[in-house]
C-alpha cells in the first residue's frame, strides 16, 4: 500500500526525512478513494484534536445531509506520546493494565462517548477503526546507520543499516515487498517482539528514557491487526 500511494498520488507522498506531517492529506485520499470506485457521495471531515471541537461537531449531527461523515479521534495518539514525554503520565500509565484503564476512563467521560451515543440515537451506522496500535517496549538494540535513516524506534529505512540482534526482521530489497526505496541501496529493519531502536551515541541515555514506552511501527499483533467494527443503532 505505501507504494502504490506513491506511485498512484506522488502528491501525496512525504518522505521519511521530510518535516511535513504525513496525515495531512487524508481528506483527499478520501476523495480519490471514493472516485477509484465510481461513487458520487459527498462527505464531510472532521479532525478533531480538542473536547469542544467534538461537542460542537457532535451539535451539528442533526443537520447533516451527506451520507459518509469521517470523524478522526487524536486522543489516543497524544496520550501515547505524552507518556513518553510526562513523567507523571508514566506514573499513571506504568503498563498495559493501566493504560487501558486510563483510556478507558477518559472514554466513559469524553465528548467521543456522547458522541457515539448522539450518533445512535439519529438512527446512524457507524464504522471504527485505526491505521496501527502500539506495543509496550522493553529492549533496546543497538543500530548504525547514515545521517538520512528515519527516527521511528521500532523500524529504521536508510543506506548501510547494520543491526548484530538476531531478532531484527530484514528486508533488503522493498519493491519486492511493496515498500517505497528512496535510494537504489536503501534497506528495512523492523523490531519484533518488545526490541527498540538506539543508536550507539548516548545509547544507555536514550535506552532508559524510551523503556516502557508505547511505540508502534514494527512487527508484532498488536502493531499489524488493526479492528474494523461496525455499529448499528438498535
Amino acid at each position: 500500500m505505501p507504494l502504490q500511494i506513491q506511485q498512484m498520488y506522488p502528491q501525496f507522498w512525504v518522505e521519511e526525512e521530510d518535516e511535513e506531517g504525513k496525515n495531512l492529506c487524508e481528506r483527499d485520499l478520501i476523495e480519490t478513494q471514493l472516485q477509484r470506485y465510481r461513487r458520487s457521495e459527498k462527505f464531510t471531515y472532521y479532525k478533531v484534536n480538542e473536547s469542544d471541537f467534538c461537542e460542537k461537531i457532535t451539535r451539528q449531527f442533526k443537520g447533516l445531509q451527506t451520507p459518509l461523515n469521517v470523524v478522526v479521534l487524536n486522543f489516543i495518539d497524544m496520550l501515547s506520546h505524552s507518556r513518553t514525554e510526562s513523567k507523571m503520565m508514566r506514573e499513571l500509565a506504568n503498563d498495559e493494565a493501566a493504560y487501558l484503564s486510563l483510556t478507558r476512563s477518559w472514554f466513559r467521560h469524553s465528548p467521543t462517548y456522547f458522541m457515539l451515543r448522539r450518533i445512535a440515537e439519529l438512527g446512524y451506522r457507524i464504522v471504527i477503526t485505526t491505521d496501527h496500535g502500539t506495543v509496550r517496549v522493553q529492549n533496546p538494540v543497538q543500530i548504525i546507520g547514515d545521517k538520512n535513516t528515519n527516527t521511528n524506534l521500532r523500524y529504521k529505512v536508510g543506506k548501510s543499516l547494520n543491526c548484530q540482534s538476531k531478532n531484527v526482521f530484514t528486508i533488503a530489497d522493498p519493491k519486492r515487498v511493496g515498500l517505497p526505496c528512496p535510494n537504489v541501496s536503501s534497506s528495512y529493519m523492523f523490531c519484533t517482539g518488545s526490541d527498540f531502536f538506539g543508536y550507539p551515541n548516548n545509547f544507555n541515555y536514550y535506552a532508559q528514557y524510551y523503556r516502557n514506552t508505547f511505540q508502534h511501527g514494527g512487527i508484532s499483533l498488536e502493531e499489524m491487526l488493526i479492528p474494523l467494527i461496525t455499529l448499528d443503532p438498535k
